[in-house]
């Protein structure tokens, strides 16, 4: 269970020392038990109380890494039911399905199809990162072949997935290199499975036929001294499945039952007939704590609904988006190309930014921090207020750069131009359209 700030107090050298950036112990303290401090911040804090800390201060649902590369990511460390609560840390995982027994060939070029999937929104990279490798008929070395073509031909990492110790051991050799996770310990093989995780020192997927089943397994597994389990209760009915990931949650959370404090693998290639529903439950899963969600396939129209889901659910929604105040060329500028200024939200600028550079007009774009607000927002909140803006566009540097002194402004933020004035003797303000739509014409026209 997570400790108070008095509690931790009472573990801290309590010298008032000031160097973890805070004045007192008591202070440091009450950070470290809401989250706005990191225990490593302290440097006299005992070996033992670091220990104590840091096991107590562990999120209910422990953090898995799985994978090597670029598409590595991490799951689970979340903390809360809701994400307007507090936030969701690390996103739901994408795997697309295939069998040992598929041709090299028709492998080769899923993962070229697949690996197309990457799509670029508010300046993010979101793509899927698993391959999900069945054991079709118990032969090793084709599993093994296939999950080295796998790991070395593509950005994927892997889910090994056999009940066989000996193939899943093949499969270890060959690509045991990219961290894949290992699926799955079952009550009839978690002695040799655990083996194979601990000496490999690779994440377990650990699967029952209930929630009650997982704790028994759990139990286990752990006592090998198994820590990056990741859950499957074998619920293959969309409401049993839903009501499973709710129940597991919930108990880790509220009840603090470190049994099923881990994240969770679920299977909507197995619980649907055709892809579409298939990406409809998967789309539940990414809200209800699916932290690995197994497809049959990736298809366009289904990863990217998926994949834009998963942005905005795991977005912190008490922390906007925001990209760093400055200058930014879009389309090369020269000293004669117009200057326009607009807010810090990542949103805005990329819409604005597009635009412009779809409008294949040279032009200088100004970001003033907004503390990530929209235009109006940040106008009505007084973030974007005009001798702010005025202020920050004589500090930017921007008159070093051009020649001609005139500055376009958002069109929903015209109420600001007559105190942009009175702060930039010597500029025109000009008020720019209201839509970032119309900014292609607008600039063309000048």
């Amino acid at each position: 269970m997570a400790l108070t700030g008095i509690q931790i107090f009472k573990l801290l050298p309590k010298t008032n020392c000031k160097e973890c950036g805070v004045p007192t112990c008591l202070a440091f303290a009450m950070n470290l038990a809401s989250g706005k401090a990191e225990l490593d911040s302290c440097p006299y804090v005992s070996a033992e109380a670091k220990a104590q800390l840091a096991e107590a201060s562990a999120p209910p649902i422990r953090p898995v890494a799985i994978g090597k590369g670029v598409r590595a990511f991490t799951v689970g460390g979340e903390t809360v039911l809701s994400r307007h609560e507090k936030t969701f840390y690390n996103p739901t995982a994408f795997a697309a399905l295939v069998k040992s027994d598929i041709s090299e060939a028709d492998l080769a070029k899923k993962l070229k199809v697949w690996n197309a999937f990457q799509f670029e929104r508010v300046g993010l990279n979101l793509r899927p990162q698993l391959v999900a490798l069945k054991d079709a008929n118990g032969n090793k070395d084709a599993f093994a072949k296939a999950a080295k073509l796998i790991a070395t031909t593509s950005e994927f990492n892997l889910v090994l997935m056999s009940d066989k110790a000996d193939v899943m051991k093949a499969g270890i050799e060959a690509c045991g290199f990219k961290k894949p996770l290992l699926y799955a310990a079952t009550a009839a093989n978690a002695d040799a499975f655990g083996a194979l995780a601990k000496d490999s020192d690779l994440p377990l997927a650990v699967k029952a036929d209930s929630v009650e089943g997982l704790t028994a397994l759990t139990a286990k597994l752990t006592g090998m001294g198994l820590k990056d389990l990741v859950l499957d209760s074998g619920a293959r009915e969309i409401k049993k499945a839903l009501e499973d990931q709710v129940a597991m949650r919930r108990a880790a959370l509220k009840n603090g039952n470190r049994a099923v404090g881990f994240p969770t693998i679920v299977f909507p290639c197995e619980m649907a007939s055709n892809l579409d529903m298939e990406t409809l439950i998967a789309g539940m899963f990414v809200a209800k704590y699916g932290s690995i969600v197994v497809l049959s396939d990736f298809t366009g129209e289904g990863i990217f609904p998926l994949l834009l889901e998963r942005l905005n659910i795991f977005t912190d929604p008490q922390r906007p988006m925001t990209v760093t105040q400055g200058i930014y060329e879009v389309n090369n500028p020269t000293a004669d190309s117009p200057v326009l200024v607009t807010t810090n939200f990542a949103l805005t600028y990329f819409i604005v930014s597009g635009e412009i550079e779809g409008s294949r007009v040279p032009s200088w774009l100004l970001i003033k921090d907004s503390e990530g607000l929209s235009v109006m927002t940040a106008w009505a909140a007084g973030k974007f207020a005009g001798d702010d803006v005025g202020m920050f566009v004589k500090k930017c540097g921007i008159a070093d750069k051009v020649k001609k002194t005139e500055i376009i402004i958002p069109g929903y933020a015209a109420a600001i131009a007559g105190d942009m004035e009175e702060e930039l003797p010597g500029w025109k303000v000009t008020v720019g359209p209201r839509e970032a739509a119309h900014i292609p014409a607008f600039l063309k026209a000048r």
